[in-house]
């Protein structure tokens, strides 16, 4: 006979297995999107060749997925909370996936734009469930580990996405030139849709809770009115209204804030949950989030216009250079939440500001000293120490925002999360027409094109530096540890696991 030890033992195992096997589902639909924000930069000049797109049209098929995504990821989170992480996650995989498919057998570009467009917002679906799935999974006590797998995947996906568009690029396979790059999602999307059924436990707020229109409208609009002319800016030669329109923003988030007030004090179903920046974690962690955006918002395009414009190097020796940073990246994130942070807490995100820095001012050095004669191999340890400081601060900064947020709103914290690194990274391109372009004569003869991108290489990077110093000195609002890395955290682990089990609606 068996005895319900081992009943119960055997029961525990399987429940550990299925939130593992889960965990694997959605941090590969969190890749999937990590990827696809990137991939498409590489491939843009066979998608001008192919498809006879326009610059506007290129214009519209990066900024229309990142807009779409931006404006709906705080309802995404919302979604998720209301009607169960799973359902959402599993709706916005689904969604994602057909709207690969239309991509990848775009007849046009404004096929291609339109469906770039649905992509985004399936996107702003899927994601947010993510850390909202971990969150709500997890016992505080694991969330560590998890978190540091989680900032291995943010660090290879932010450059394995140009490197594996290279390759499909170039490759051309069947003759499909750019396409496989949204085909690839199909397998991928299909597999994450059939375990994801089987295996994700469903989770959402244990009270009811409503959608809030009116705050969806609020929140969609500030968006677009920031974010539209930073990405269009440029492009339109910086127009009065494009001012007028950011201004306005900053109006309609206040008009957000004072509905968002009014509608948790009349049925505690507010959009934007405004308490969970009564948490100071939390509060600074979205602060350092932004700016951190913003940096990375700068360095991820200048270098791309460095590598490919200024040195005329081919997109796949351009991909293939960013490995070393991805492997750093990769290897320093899981190893600052699982090992560091436990031991020296916020010390560890602060040193990551400072390794990265030292990286950037590292590579202004050699790109200095070697110019337009640079070589890869002369990359390696600028990218090696930048990524390690990057590594340093992706996971455990996730980690420090979420540690002490309720789990009822993990959807909605998971979905600001998101919009504000969006937005970090929204206003970093803008800079780059400053910080980059404002560098460069638009009137250069080919010999004069290496040398000045060079420069303003340099220049941009100079700021990055300013930027991680000023994250550094954020940081310093942060808790000391994480919630789940203080004194006695492991005595609580039982009675996390069940306020945990507690909350999760159950599927059979």
């Amino acid at each position: 006979m068996t005895s319900p030890e081992s009943t119960l033992s055997t029961a525990a195992g399987a429940d550990d297995r299925r939130r593992w096997i889960a965990l694997a589902i959605v941090m590969t639909a969190a890749f999937m999107d990590l990827v696809d924000v990137t991939i498409v930069n590489i491939a843009i000049p066979s998608i001008q060749r192919d498809a006879g797109a326009t610059f506007s049209q290129i214009q519209w098929i990066t900024a229309g997925y990142a807009l779409a995504f931006a404006a709906g990821l705080i309802t995404g989170g919302r979604l998720g909370d209301i009607h169960g992480r799973k359902r959402v996650f599993l709706l916005g995989v689904a969604g994602f996936t057909l709207a690969s498919a239309l991509c990848g057998f775009a007849a046009n570009p404004e096929m291609l734009v339109a469906s770039r467009i649905l992509q985004g917002a399936m996107a702003s679906l899927m994601v947010p469930q993510v850390l909202a799935i971990v969150h709500a999974s997890f016992p505080a006590h694991e969330r560590g580990k998890v978190f540091g797998l989680f900032g291995a995947i943010v660090g290879l996906g932010a450059v394995s996405g140009p490197l594996l568009g290279a390759l499909l690029t170039q490759w051309n396979l069947f003759g499909l030139e750019w396409r496989p790059i949204f085909l690839i999602n199909l397998p991928v999307g299909f597999a994450a849709l059939v375990l994801g059924r089987r295996f994700i436990t469903e989770s959402k707020a244990p009270r009811a809770l409503r959608l809030d229109l009116p705050g969806v409208a609020l929140v969609t609009l500030g968006l677009l009115m920031l974010l539209y002319p930073l990405t269009r800016g440029r492009e339109l030669g910086w127009p009065l209204w494009g001012y007028l329109s950011m201004a306005g923003a900053l109006v309609v988030f206040a008009a957000l804030v004072a509905y968002e007030k009014r509608k948790a004090a009349r049925d505690g179903s507010p959009l934007v949950e405004l308490s969970l920046f009564r948490v100071k974690s939390f509060a600074a962690g979205i602060a350092v989030q932004t700016v951190f955006g913003v940096g990375l918002g700068v360095f991820f395009l200048v270098w791309t216009l460095y590598l490919q414009v200024g040195l005329g190097w081919s997109a796949l020796r351009s991909g293939l250079t960013g490995v070393p940073f991805s492997i750093a990246v990769s290897a320093a994130a899981g190893m600052s939440v699982q090992k560091l942070v436990p031991r020296f807490g916020r010390k560890v995100l602060q040193t990551g500001a400072l390794v990265m820095a030292a990286g950037v001012l590292l590579y202004i050095a050699a790109a200095d000293r070697y110019g337009p004669a640079i070589t890869a191999w002369q990359m390696i340890l600028p990218l090696v120490v930048m990524g390690v400081g990057m590594g340093l601060i992706v996971a455990p900064l996730t980690d420090a925002v979420l540690s002490e947020v309720p789990r009822e709103h993990s959807g909605s914290a998971s979905g600001l999360i998101n919009t504000v690194q969006q937005m970090g990274n929204a206003l970093g391109l803008g800079l780059v027409s400053v910080v980059f372009f404002g560098e460069i004569d638009d009137r250069l003869r080919p010999e004069q094109v290496g040398p000045a991108f060079a420069h303003a290489f340099q220049h941009a990077l100079g700021w990055v530096a300013a930027v991680l110093v000023t994250i550094f000195l954020l940081m310093f609002a942060l808790p000391k540890r994480p919630a789940q890395h203080v004194e006695g955290a492991g005595d609580s682990a039982a009675s996390t696991e069940t306020e945990t089990t507690e909350d999760r609606v159950l599927v059979s």
